[in-house]
């Protein structure tokens, strides 16, 4: 891998909800910036003014910082190669594209929506390639000047060879060859002003001096016209890198009608930062010692983009959960307790300090920061009373399960001390007294305390209440008992 400073970039459209493959390109271009001391820019590509939305630029930049993805140059921060957005980069793209107009290597396309669309009907009817049928590549140089003076509307198409192949390297799959009669003429500008993506992808990265572009395989079909691009600009290619696409399960590419694709929404779920980022690692790329929960800085010491996989990576929710339960585990406790507060999973009136105390007692089994307020809200507040079938064991009988919380409550009223310790022995000694099963005494009393099949240790759950609200319960599940009966 070369240690030449790497200058990278990424170009997300403000057109809805930050997409998780923005933040999945983002990794690979920032981490290649950040190892070779180079710098990563973040471009808006907003020159598709159908679907701009204006509020979605800010929720880009807010998605990819919470995600720790932050950038050296682009529209909020500034830089030497100002202005970031392509919207605002007109006039630099008219420079260049009269450029080209100039030098033979484009021309000025008059055909009309309405006779494009006939001319590819029937092109699916004779069965013949799609494309553009060069209708207006060899009209006089003149007349498309006047057409173009009285405001005809018009495109601007790339003038590809009509002979020949076109090639270049990617850095990963190796030498790709097309044959440029396979190439179609490449709108460059539209009849509203604005360049296409391909053209403004290639000017920007000329004028902001990108030396490697690592984008997703799907722009590698379109890697050829931007390759004559560069050639016909006379500036020599940058190196290319396409990454594998993100999959749904049936390996088609990652949609929102399949799965979850916002930013946003993974956020809402309580998915941290640090497992979002290590999951997006591994879709493309392994790990030499196959330790799969890595941080973002073993990632950037590790990582070598020569070595990004070409396989076909399923986003598999199961596995990302997975990670997400491992990442907070492995997580300081005081840490994971100030980031649950922040991203706003507390419990509504409970304080970090009463959080604190049942952290420990629930985090072993929490696979998201949402999960902390259903798991414990039943500590801070009386959970909805359980129903007369919950407090009764499958091989039990409501008088049975009566008896057990009538024996628990007198003991826990009693002068016995209330420790964990002391109060485990009691009910130890009961069980034995009673010649009863564990079932029969801990399934109920669970239902009586928290309302839920599933809890922590039930000791733990009683340290944390105190005697009096376990007591005040379980006299609760017995007057629901009584009334069953």
């Amino acid at each position: 891998m070369s240690s030449t400073p790497a200058r990278v970039r990424i170009a997300p459209s403000p057109t809805g909800d930050p997409h998780v493959g923005t933040a999945y390109v983002a990794l690979f271009n920032r981490t290649l910036a950040r190892q070779t001391g180079g710098q990563f820019l973040l471009r808006i590509d907003d020159t598709d003014r159908s679907r701009y939305q204006a509020s979605s630029e800010q929720k880009i930049f807010d998605a990819l910082r919470w995600l720790g993805l932050d950038w050296d140059e682009g529209p909020d921060l500034g830089g030497p190669c100002a202005p970031y957005r392509q919207s605002e980069r007109n006039a630099i793209y008219q420079q260049k594209v009269d450029h080209l107009l100039e030098s033979g290597n484009a021309y000025r396309c008059f055909c009309s929506a309405e006779t494009l669309a006939e001319v590819r009907e029937k092109q699916k009817q004779d069965k013949l390639r799609l494309g553009y049928p060069g209708t207006c590549r060899d009209l006089d140089a003149v007349e498309s000047s006047q057409r173009a003076a009285k405001e005809e509307p018009h495109v601007i198409r790339l003038r590809v060879p009509v002979e020949g192949e076109t090639c270049f390297v990617d850095q990963i799959r190796g030498e790709i060859r097309i044959a440029n009669c396979e190439i179609d003429d490449q709108v460059l500008i539209k009849t509203d002003g604005f360049p296409t993506y391909h053209l403004a992808n290639v000017v920007d990265d000329i004028e902001f001096g990108i030396t490697h572009v690592i984008r997703a395989e799907e722009w590698l079909i379109s890697t050829p016209k931007h390759v004559l691009i560069y050639q016909a600009l006379e500036h020599p290619l940058p190196g290319f890198f396409h990454v594998p696409l993100l999959r749904n399960a049936d390996h088609s590419k990652i949609s929102k009608r399949k799965n979850p694709v916002s930013l946003d929404w993974f956020r809402e779920q309580g998915y941290l930062k640090e497992a979002i980022l290590n999951f997006l690692a591994l879709m493309g790329w392994s790990p030499p010692d196959g330790q799969e929960v890595f941080d973002l800085d073993r990632f950037q010491q590790e990582f070598n983009i020569e070595k990004i996989s070409t396989g076909a990576p399923v986003f598999d929710l199961v596995k990302l959960d997975w990670l997400n339960g491992m990442h907070i585990r492995k997580m300081d406790p005081d840490q994971l307790l100030q980031r649950i507060d922040e991203e706003g999973f507390l419990p509504q009136g409970v304080s970090p300090q009463q959080a604190a105390a049942v952290l420990p007692l629930v985090v072993e089994r929490m696979v998201r920061l949402a999960e902390f307020e259903p798991r414990t809200t039943w500590f801070f507040n009386l959970p909805e009373p359980p129903t007369p079938e919950d407090l009764v064991p499958r091989k039990g009988s409501p008088e049975q399960s009566l008896e057990a919380l009538q024996a628990t409550s007198a003991l826990l009223k009693s002068d016995l001390p209330f420790q964990a310790e002391a109060v485990n022995e009691a009910l130890d000694a009961m069980l034995a007294e009673k010649q009863w099963k564990k079932p029969l005494l801990f399934m109920p009393l669970r239902f009586a305390l928290t309302s839920r099949s599933d809890s922590p240790d039930l000791i733990e759950v009683m340290m944390v209440l105190g005697r009096d609200n376990v007591i005040d319960r379980i006299d609760r599940a017995i007057a629901i008992l009584e009334c069953s009966t």
